[in-house]
């Protein structure tokens, strides 16, 4: 992920873009590493996301053609189910920009934290989307200014449960299962957007955004003569190149890291089987607890799979608990996910993501795990 971010968002960040000028005058670094390495043709996009997205598809035709079609077909199909919130995100952060309504965003949320926190965890328990499928929504959140208190609630919350995985859960594992596993998302929302919360009152968090701006911070405000956002924006020029730069900036950063986790999940999928993520967290205790968040973190096994996969290994002796923590955890923080965030937040950001993931699983296991 070395180009991680070609252009930052505009409130700071080190990266080419917000480099000052002349570049030699303070973006020189000694050089370092081999030499050998600077003969590379073309290193630049060798080690790119873009060739880890077409490279993963070719390896696969190369060494396993037989599952190449398969590989292929279940990325694409994953893409193209998510795109329509691509498009949805995308339009709405370059219209937004384009009026000038970043800065009323903003002042929406003013006073209001604590309530917002509370509506963002509680949509995220009823929003239909998995791990990969909330980040552009989540994207447009940290462009437009959303409180990152908020955003961490709905961020957390919304993967874990939905109606119908509610559904399917209840009728692999019981509806005792299936409300624990709903409450759980809604208290791990809480507990993270507070937390986060806490943590900015302290000082943290100053600067927590990686979305790219194509304008550098420069362009369209409000009006100057009303002061409020100009929603028609279409008949100025320069909010209209100001939308068209956002909607092409945006679109092509969510679409390759998006485009990157699909192919991760893709290979997930065909090289890891689910039963066999499974297996490796039978046991009882507070031990199988902890190692079931633990597996349950990196591994792809999405909510309409896991259920019956877990019910089975209930009947083979696997706690409540255990399974309870595996389930959260594998929800909140897949490597197909982690990609995801890793793009759009800075490292502090997306740690305390991975921590409160892994602490909300094993707190949601111990607990149910006491109450059945």
């Amino acid at each position: 992920m070395t180009d991680a971010l070609e252009t930052l968002s505009p409130s700071g960040g080190a990266g080419e873009a917000s480099c000052c000028a002349p570049k030699s005058a303070c973006c020189a670094a000694p050089a370092s590493g081999p030499s050998w390495w600077k003969t590379i043709p073309g290193r630049k996009y060798l080690f790119s996301t873009w060739a880890t997205v077409l490279g993963g598809p070719l390896l696969v035709l190369i060494f396993d053609r037989p599952e190449a079609l398969n590989f292929v077909t279940f990325a694409v199909k994953a893409f193209a189910g998510t795109l329509p919130y691509i498009a949805f995100a995308v339009a709405l952060i370059a219209w937004l920009k384009a009026a000038g309504a970043e800065a009323y965003v903003g002042r929406a949320f003013a006073g209001r934290e604590r309530q917002a926190i509370v509506l963002a965890a509680l949509f995220g328990g009823l929003a239909p989307f998995c791990s990969c499928e909330v980040i552009p929504f989540i994207a447009g959140l940290l462009a437009v200014g959303a409180p990152l208190s908020a955003i961490m609630a709905f961020w957390l919350s919304s993967p874990l449960i939905d109606p119908p995985t509610l559904l399917i859960t209840a009728g692999a594992l019981g509806w005792s299962f299936a409300i624990g596993k709903a409450a759980f998302a809604v208290t791990l929302g809480l507990l993270g957007g507070t937390a986060v919360a806490l943590a900015m009152r302290a000082g943290a968090f100053a600067n927590p955004v990686k979305v790219p701006s194509s304008a550098g911070g420069s362009g369209c405000g409000a009006s100057p003569q009303t002061g409020r956002p100009v929603w028609q924006f279409w008949h100025e020029g320069t909010r209209r190149e100001k939308f068209v730069a956002e909607l092409r900036a945006n679109a092509g950063f969510l679409v390759k890291w998006l485009a990157l986790a699909y192919v991760l999940e893709a290979a997930l999928v065909t090289y890891v089987p689910a039963d066999m993520i499974a297996s490796a967290v039978g046991g009882d205790g507070i031990g199988a607890i902890v190692i079931s968040a633990l597996v349950g973190m990196p591994a792809y096994l999405n909510s309409y799979v896991a259920p019956p996969l877990l019910a089975g290994l209930m009947d083979q002796g696997m706690s409540a608990g255990a399974a309870m923590a595996f389930m959260i955890a594998g929800a909140v923080s897949s490597i197909p996910a982690m990609a995801a965030v890793w793009s759009l937040v800075r490292p502090q950001v997306f740690a305390v993501y991975l921590g409160l993931g892994f602490f909300g699983a094993v707190l949601s296991g111990l607990l149910f795990q006491l109450v059945i």
